[in-house]
């Protein structure tokens, strides 16, 4: 029960310090640097901070290290929410054409959604030790907690790239985003063009 209690103090100091922050710079820089800058950014530092741990992970490991790590673990969760965690909410709302809006953005929100779920479980069972006696109990080898940190820093350093392939929405209307009003035109167009 005390190591519940422990773990739920830390993820809340952790949630106050960073999550919500960055939730909060999201807020009042989204509109001023756009969406790609604050995505671009988010998996950038993302990426930094899971290397810093992962490469030196026995340095942080030490007893005399401890907050070090968890300032690094707390700033790869503010960089997580002034990032992709509050972009991939806002981006599909935007881009996508007004009759598809709601179910494009709907499948975005689940494949997130299960990406996130992947990532939790995935995790537990990657960072698990291949000795045996260190491993929690039920759970088969695993790779390790600094193999597991380097797959995030990869899977981070590949959303950075896929980032490129997401148009900045920042300043433009919806109907500009999802060009309906070309469309439109086009009709109206061919409508006007077409002998009576």
């Amino acid at each position: 029960m005390e190591e519940v209690y422990r773990i739920a103090r830390a993820q809340t100091l952790i949630a106050l310090c960073s999550t919500v922050p960055g939730y909060w710079f999201t807020v009042f820089l989204i509109d001023r640097i756009g969406r790609f800058a604050i995505q671009l950014m988010g998996f950038f530092f993302m990426t930094v901070f899971m290397f810093a741990l992962a490469f030196p992970y026995n340095h942080w490991t030490h007893p005399d290290n401890r907050i070090g790590f968890v300032v690094m673990y707390s700033l790869t969760f503010f960089f997580a929410n002034f990032g992709p965690n509050a972009t991939t909410f806002v981006v599909p709302a935007e881009i996508f054409p007004a009759r598809l809006r709601s179910t494009c953005h709907g499948i975005s929100a689940a494949a997130g959604k299960a990406g996130a779920i992947v990532g939790a479980f995935g995790f537990l069972y990657a960072a698990q030790p291949k000795d045996p006696s260190k491993r929690d109990a039920g759970y088969p080898a695993g790779i390790g907690v600094k193999n597991s940190l380097i797959v995030l820093g990869c899977i981070n350093a590949l959303g950075m790239v896929f980032t490129f392939l997401v148009p900045e929405s920042n300043g433009r209307s919806l109907e500009e985003m999802s060009k309906e009003n070309e469309e439109d035109d086009e009709i109206g167009n061919e409508i006007r063009t077409v002998p009576v």
